[in-house]
């Protein structure tokens, strides 16, 4: 579609909008397709099967746990795990583990 038929589109919406702003019925039917039409043009980042929820659970009790010695403060906790980095896997901050 190019840019003025684009344009020309973009005003009969606006245009009907008007119409139907006077109708406080079919303007909130107006509201509820758009929403829909919006949710189906729109992906969630964070959406996951069951199957893959409970495998990344499974994956993450597999790998190494880390834990505070009695008394430790967080900062010498961190200090003693090492620097952050990115898990390659889930994108999530995990403390690098050190040799």
């Amino acid at each position: 579609m190019s840019t003025v038929q684009l344009s020309a589109l973009n005003a009969e919406i606006l245009r009907n909008l008007g119409v139907v702003a006077t109708n406080e019925g079919a303007l909130q039917r107006v509201a509820k397709y758009v929403r829909r039409v919006a949710r189906e043009l729109t992906t969630d980042p964070t959406a996951m099967t069951k199957e893959e929820f409970f495998a990344r659970i499974d994956k993450a009790k597999a790998g190494p746990t880390y834990s505070m010695l009695p008394d430790e403060d967080l900062t010498a906790y961190l200090k003693r795990q090492g620097p952050l980095h990115r898990s390659d896997d889930f994108s999530t901050p995990t403390l690098a583990k050190t040799s």
